[in-house]
């Protein structure tokens, strides 16, 4: 069974300008995300689907990632993740997808195995945090409504908490992290 896994990274953000650029333990959210995934030897192949060309140059050096420009029709705010999957999964012909939310930099490789089996089983699976989140290329292929989502769910043990769309929610993974009081 080949399996793509996948980080998703547009430029802008409403709540936080350059949030996947921003760094979490000296290290960019977007491609502290792309070498977990590299780093964990589950993926045949992984992509950094993004519209940002310096989102390209910050994770181009890693080896075996593969880049693909995401076209502006999938760059909306209002644009839903499933067809930005299947867009993946159109240059990347595999048998399983998976998405890590860089959004989450806390998140052991179990999450991704256990997002995996599931999906293999039930079609997609999503994990509690939503960190991880994976399809099979059958149920990508017959998806229906892309806002209404039937993965089966399962709780990851240690997601961090926090879903990173404010720099109040990085300074508290940081701090979480450090396990330290305010500043």
């Amino acid at each position: 069974m080949k399996v793509i896994g996948s980080v998703i990274a547009r430029q802008d953000s409403k709540r936080l300008t350059y949030k996947n650029l921003l760094p979490y333990l000296g290290v960019p959210l977007v491609l502290r995300a792309v070498r977990k995934l590299l780093s964990s030897q589950l993926f045949d192949e992984v992509v950094l689907s993004t519209d940002s060309e310096l989102i390209a140059y910050t994770c181009m050096s890693e080896p075996n990632l593969r880049i693909l420009r995401r076209p502006g029709s999938l760059c909306d705010d209002g644009t839903p993740s499933i067809p930005v999957f299947q867009h993946i999964m159109q240059h990347f012909n595999g048998d399983l997808h998976l998405n890590y939310n860089c959004n989450f930099p806390e998140c052991p490789d179990s999450a991704f195995v256990t997002a995996i089996e599931i999906a293999k089983e039930k079609g997609e699976s999503l994990s509690i945090p939503y960190a991880v989140w994976a399809q099979t290329q059958e149920c990508l292929n017959h998806y229906g409504d892309p806002f209404c989502i039937t993965a089966q769910t399962f709780h990851a043990e240690g997601v961090g908490s926090v879903d990173i769309h404010s720099l109040g929610d990085l300074v508290d993974v940081h701090r979480i992290h450090y396990k330290s009081p305010t500043w």
